[in-house]
């Protein structure tokens, strides 16, 4: 148990952080680029004398071989073609690509967002709503972990609505709210808020007793207790839930988008889907994952910094 439990160096950290990236990239190139693993269809280099088979095009690999065994017994000059995957799953190299030009490469609509104006306009909304979440949910939760009353005024409801969907409440929100950011907004809002309090005071009360019971007895009242021992106590972890929590705000954005938006990597992603540029698609998403990953990094650094006192912070 002992052997299992031992902590991992930091090389070691490294390398397997590295691992957990390299696996799946490696698995992407093997159904990219090792034909016998996947390649449903075929692409056609030369039509030959199949009129419908259009040089470009792509076709299942049935259809093409049909096709060329049915113009070699007829004699005709049979389709030539490569086996690729579809068009929906683009090769490492595309998406490298993609990710390098998305920034410099004008939109095919006029007058559309370029790429790095829609992901800076869905950026300030996350954190937007996501602060605006936490000024409500944070000091909530905290006093619902502290107080039963509270807790029991407060959770019943906010249990019940955690399990409304936040994207049914879009055309409320529009009605309300108008088709511009803030219903966005709230959307992101209303997917993060309720479970933000449920999880925050949850935390809360795992404060160990012992240290509020130690207050009492060198006289502090309930107000001094929870300011000076049970925030104190419980900041780290509460610090700890936000940074999971953002990542939510990330998923919900991508719901929220979806209402009337000329804007934002949403929109970026469904018109980049329309003209079946695929390899964009992968790169916008992949964006959002780098994004999220640098800011959790930042804030656990942040965190190691503000809380060097906590056991375990590094």
């Amino acid at each position: 148990m002992s052997y299992i439990a031992r902590e991992l160096t930091p090389r070691t950290k490294i390398l397997f952080g590295f691992g957990s990236f390299l696996i799946p990239i490696l698995l992407w190139c093997a159904v990219s680029y090792l034909p016998f693993i996947w390649h449903p269809q075929v692409q056609i280099t030369d039509s030959g004398s199949v009129p419908f088979l259009q040089e470009g095009s792509r076709v299942d690999k049935q259809v093409f071989y049909s096709e060329a065994q049915t113009a070699v017994n007829q004699g005709a000059a049979p389709p030539q073609g490569k086996l690729v995957n579809p068009i929906y799953l683009p090769a490492p190299h595309e998406v490298a690509k993609a990710l390098v030009t998305a920034f410099n490469t004008a939109p095919q609509q006029e007058g559309a967002p370029w790429f790095h104006e829609s992901l800076w306009h869905s950026i300030k909304l996350v954190f937007s709503a996501f602060i605006l979440s936490s000024i409500i949910g944070v000091p909530l939760g905290i006093l619902c972990g502290f107080s039963n009353k509270l807790s029991q005024l407060t959770e019943p409801f906010v249990e019940f609505f955690r399990y409304l969907p936040a994207p049914a409440f879009g055309a409320l929100a529009v009605a309300i709210l108008g088709i511009n950011d803030a219903p966005k907004i709230a959307i992101i809002v209303i997917g993060t808020l309720f479970q933000q309090i449920l999880i925050i005071a949850n935390t809360t009360r795992l404060v160990d007793k012992s240290l509020i019971e130690a207050g009492f007895t060198l006289g502090t009242n309930k107000l001094k207790s929870l300011f000076h021992v049970v925030i104190p106590a419980a900041l780290p972890e509460i610090y700890r839930d936000l940074r999971v929590l953002l990542g939510w705000a990330w998923t919900y954005l991508i719901v929220a988008e979806l209402i009337g938006s000329t804007s934002g990597i949403t929109w970026f992603i469904t018109q980049q889907a329309r003209y079946q540029n695929f390899d964009n698609v992968f790169a916008a998403i992949l964006i959002i994952g780098v994004i999220g990953l640098v800011c959790d990094v930042v804030l656990m650094k942040l965190g190691q910094r503000l809380f060097k006192w906590k056991l375990g912070a590094k």
